[in-house]
């Protein structure tokens, strides 16, 4: 009787035991969870990340419905069409998403700083022409002495919120 030669490298090949059922399920619960995270952007932001139509419209479904039943089918099927597509690429685009928003919540934070402290002490305004050397100090001058009058006669704050439009302007488009 012959032997049958073992061929070791199709062993080697062969499929890879499927995923658990437990492993699906988490698996699923993920692509459900970005899909209510997708559910929670803007419009702006949903519209940059480059979904397939029927996703984008799915999404948009889901947060028009108010209903809590109606909302947690609609967010299940935005899991189930999201299994069909590549996650990958859309989780990266969301990371970036959410850095954007913190990004502009830092600069808008940044930008208030500065103006309570343009208009609290002098300084300040040395410092800022020092490190932004191209700015044209006079009308600068004006508006914090316009917004520091506001201040002490507690007038509406007319020249501090141009003063914060300015370093919003400023700061964001030459960003140190």
């Amino acid at each position: 009787m012959k032997s049958l030669p073992i061929d070791l490298a199709a062993d080697a090949a062969a499929p890879a035991e499927p995923p658990s059922k437990s492993q699906r399920k988490r698996e699923m619960a993920a692509l459900q969870d970005l899909g209510v995270a997708l559910v929670r952007l803007s419009a702006e932001q949903l519209a940059r990340i480059g979904l397939p139509e029927n996703l984008h419209e799915a999404i948009t479904a889901a947060r028009r419905i108010s209903n809590h039943e109606g909302r947690r089918r609609q967010l299940q099927y935005v899991g189930r069409l999201m299994r069909g597509v590549d996650a990958e690429p859309i989780a990266r685009a969301l990371a970036a998403a959410n850095f954007d928003s913190k990004a502009t919540v830092e600069l808008m934070h940044r930008c208030e700083r500065w103006r309570d402290r343009l208009i609290d002490d002098d300084a300040a305004l040395t410092e800022l022409l020092r490190d932004r050397p191209g700015i044209d100090a006079q009308p600068l001058r004006a508006t914090i002495r316009a917004a520091r009058r506001e201040r002490a006669q507690g007038a509406a704050p007319k020249h501090a919120r141009e003063l914060y439009r300015w370093l919003h302007e400023t700061l964001r488009s030459n960003n140190p």
